[in-house]
């Protein structure tokens, strides 16, 4: 039992901290010459919801996928000894899953307008979502390696 609470823990924290970096990263990108990427604000447009509920959404949304981390994918990846390499594979398939939850989102609601090169904000977004997942799995410790 305490195993699994330090394991919640871990993956709360790791999630809110990625989610935050993350987030970081793809509103400093237009710095860099990227386009604008503002997961809240896009999130809060969809739905027509102050941007409050779209910061809350996003950050929950960071903690749920934290939480598959540590209790689903970790065994996916147990063989893959590097917990960088662990991570940014997560990162993936999470960008992966928000693309499709995206276009599924957009069948529903109205998406915003896209500013900007559409590959650029494809690449933003994966790293985005590989710095996310090296974040989580630098937080979750992963119990099954043996450690000499």
């Amino acid at each position: 039992m305490k195993n699994r609470t330090e394991k919640i823990k871990q993956a709360l924290l790791g999630g809110i901290i990625g989610t935050a970096v993350m987030t970081i990263v793809m509103m400093v990108a237009p710095m860099m010459g990227m386009p604008k990427m503002n997961p809240p604000e896009m999130l809060s447009g969809m739905m027509g919801m102050p941007i409050a509920v779209g910061w809350i959404m996003h950050f929950m949304i960071g903690i749920v996928f934290a939480l598959a981390y540590a209790f689903l994918f970790i065994n996916v990846v147990k063989n893959v000894s590097n917990n960088i390499l662990k991570g940014a594979i997560f990162g993936f398939v999470v960008f992966i899953f928000a693309q499709i939850m995206m276009a599924i989102m957009g069948m529903i609601f109205p998406m915003p307008p896209m500013e900007g090169s559409m590959v650029l904000m494809m690449v933003g977004s994966i790293i985005g979502h590989i710095i996310f997942g090296i974040i989580v799995a630098l937080f979750v410790k992963d119990n099954s390696q043996v450690h000499s």
